[in-house]
């Protein structure tokens, strides 16, 4: 027990001792730790006060250098003003002088103005005494001698002026009349196409008489399916080895002449094969339709045309003109319309458009009521808003009045078109048919003697009788021939009318 007791006392007394030496070791680190602090805290006010000085420092060196910039330019700014002080005075010391001058030149004109009204009085005074005394001496008054001048003078000036204008008219329509050979000489040259164009087919050649009996079938039922499919017509008469397609939509008759040479080779012909081939057929010709018409835009130049209009551009390579072939001639006056705008100034662009464009009625004229100058301008205008294009298609043949120079252009592009060597064809009984009645109609006139046709009824040329036809009335006689035959006649390009009026005195000397 003891024992036990005097261990309690030691772990007691340890317990104690080692608390009171935790209590001082603490306060020996508190107290370490509270001189560090203190020493920190004073290098960092050090540290304060050491920048706090050099800010210090520094605001009082800018604002040294701020003060000086600012007495800087108050001194650039005062001698400135002086300068500019002293600029005024100098003019105010011009303007001054300038005022005197002035002065003294209003005061020398006023006295001029004195003398010359001065002079002036005596200068009426002396021309009332002359007019006095030539009225006396002439016998006629002032106003009847002034009324005789200005007869006198007018009729000089009638006659000079009437002598200039008709030299001036002969020089205008001489250098006129060059330059526009030149311009269409130019044009003509650049412009390179075929002579031969290519036509539209309308008949189809049989391996034999044997497959015409074939294409009518039994009871005539294949020559209706075939015709009820393509929309036309088909001729078989006693023509060897042929069958004739006629219609007059021209896709149609393309439609029908392929149909049928495919139905030929093939050799299958019943109202059903003839149906598929035809369906076939119309996807392709309609293809090529829409081919032709973007290559002849591509070859013109002429882009963002309509779909339409590229459509029923393309359906004129089926269409022909006296045997030339329309897209060919749209394309060829598209391109001279183009070259001759770009000789004389104008609108490139849109001769070129018009020009491709200026036949697209004849696509549909067999379909509407009108020219197929008046149905392309309604196409145009209805489908493209080119300002200017649907007016220049409706003037190129002269049905509307021609007012714009683009009209004027594709109205001679188409005439050259038509007019060239080997462009345009006609049978010989046609020919002279319209020759005839060329003839005939200038005839009908009163006061004609005689007409004839020349240079291949491009010209008629009319003698009349003198003593029934004057000058006037041989004037006013052309023109109404012209509008007759615009009237009653078709013709390619135009037809100069000439009517000639001669009179032959004849005497014998004995």
């Amino acid at each position: 027990m003891e024992g036990t007791a005097i261990y309690v006392l030691i772990a007691a007394l340890a317990l104690v001792l080692g608390g009171v030496s935790g209590y001082f070791a603490r306060q020996i680190i508190a107290n370490e730790q509270v001189r560090r602090s203190r020493k920190e805290a004073q290098r960092l006010l050090d540290e304060a006060l050491t920048k706090h000085k050099e800010m210090l420092l520094e605001a009082k060196e800018e604002a040294t250098r701020v003060r000086r910039a600012s007495e800087a330019d108050s001194k650039e700014r005062r001698l400135e003003i002086q300068q500019v002080e002293k600029r005024v005075s100098q003019k105010e010391s011009a303007l001054q002088r300038k005022l005197d001058l002035a002065e003294q030149r209003g005061r020398e004109l006023d006295g001029r103005e004195k003398a010359i009204q001065s002079t002036r009085a005596e200068v009426e005074e002396i021309k009332k005494k002359e007019l006095s005394q030539l009225e006396s001496r002439s016998g006629i008054s002032r106003d009847e001698a002034k009324v005789l001048l200005l007869q006198a003078s007018e009729q000089e000036v009638k006659e000079e002026a009437s002598r200039r204008v008709r030299i001036w008219e002969a020089q205008v329509k001489e250098e006129a009349d060059k330059r526009a050979q030149e311009i269409l000489v130019t044009a003509i040259q650049r412009c390179t196409t075929d002579v031969v164009s290519e036509t539209t087919i309308s008949s189809v050649s049989l391996p034999s008489d044997e497959m015409k009996g074939r294409l009518i079938g039994r009871e005539g039922r294949n020559i209706r399916a075939l015709e009820q499919a393509t929309g036309v017509d088909l001729i078989i008469d006693d023509t060897p080895e042929t069958v004739t397609i006629s219609s007059l939509d021209p896709v149609r008759r393309q439609i029908a002449h392929i149909a049928l040479n495919k139905l030929i080779v093939d050799g299958r012909i019943h109202p059903a094969r003839i149906e598929e081939v035809v369906e076939k057929t119309k996807a392709e010709v309609e293809a090529v339709i829409v081919s032709e018409g973007e290559r002849a835009a591509h070859e013109a130049g002429v882009a963002g045309l309509h779909p339409e209009l590229i459509r029923l551009m393309g359906q004129l390579k089926f269409r022909s003109s006296y045997g030339q072939n329309v897209l060919l001639h749209s394309l060829e006056v598209s391109h001279l319309a183009g070259m001759l705008a770009d000789e004389i100034g104008a609108d490139g662009n849109l001769a070129r458009r018009a020009g491709l464009l200026h036949d697209i009625g004849k696509a549909v004229d067999y379909q509407v009521d009108g020219s197929h100058a008046a149905i392309g301008a309604d196409l145009v205008r209805r489908l493209d808003k080119s300002v200017g294009l649907a007016e220049a298609i409706s003037e190129h043949h002269g049905e509307a009045s021609t007012t714009s120079v683009i009209g004027f252009i594709v109205a001679a592009a188409d005439a050259i078109s038509g007019s060239r060597p080997g462009a345009r064809h006609e049978s010989l009984e046609h020919y002279m048919k319209r020759i005839e009645a060329l003839e005939n109609m200038a005839c009908s006139f009163a006061g004609v003697e005689k007409a004839f046709a020349i240079q291949a009824g491009r010209e008629v040329r009319i003698m009349v009788k003198p003593e029934e036809v004057d000058d006037l009335t041989a004037m006013r006689l052309a023109r109404d021939i012209s509008k007759k035959i615009e009237e009653s006649l078709t013709y390619p390009g135009q037809i100069k009318v000439v009517v000639v009026r001669e009179t032959v005195a004849v005497d014998y000397a004995k």
